[in-house]
């Protein structure tokens, strides 16, 4: 890998972090004239917090940017790296730092959210299997348990054995 190589993988990890840091719920929760969603209820800058604190329209409209900053973050990433035995990597690179971006966002003094619907976004974009069975594990969770932050964290715990995420669609051996 040269020079010019590298330099287009770096910005591609810096422009997927600042997409991710975009403050989607505040954003939303401004021009909607709803109160900041860090100053109520659970704190945290995401569509679920939207929804408890503001209105549904808000919420979708948090989720949707949300999704899109990772959707687009990993189809830049996909449009401008070269195929070769490298892009794997850089690929989850990219993935990590718009996921980084909305958990760690510039723009919210490194605080963020918990990134599930922009993991969700990323995921839809290298594979759609594989953000569709995410996006139905957190539902299923969050049905089932009642708190969106242990959703979240089940989903992640189970995103390596969900279809698509494993090459031939497999399995893990631990599910």
């Amino acid at each position: 890998m040269n020079s010019p190589d590298i330099a287009i993988n770096i910005a591609i990890l810096l422009t997927a972090y600042l997409l991710g840091s975009i403050p989607t719920a505040v954003i939303v929760c401004h021009c909607m004239q709803i109160s900041d969603p860090r100053q109520k209820g659970s704190g945290n800058p995401g569509a679920t917090n939207v929804l408890r604190v503001g209105n549904k329209a808000a919420a979708v409209m948090t989720l949707a940017g949300d999704l899109l900053k990772g959707l687009a973050a990993i189809w830049l990433a996909q449009y401008l790296l070269p195929t070769d035995h490298s892009t794997t990597l850089w690929m989850a690179l990219a993935v990590l730092a718009v996921l980084g971006g909305h958990i760690w966002s510039v723009f919210l003094r490194f605080n963020g959210g918990k990134g599930v619907a922009t993991t969700v976004g990323a995921c839809l974009a290298l594979d759609w299997h594989l953000g569709l069975a995410q996006a139905i594990c957190w539902l299923a969770l969050i049905g089932l348990l009642k708190v969106s932050a242990l959703a979240a964290l089940g989903m992640a715990l189970l995103t390596p054995c969900l279809p698509g995420c494993l090459p031939h669609n497999g399995c893990c051996s631990a599910c």
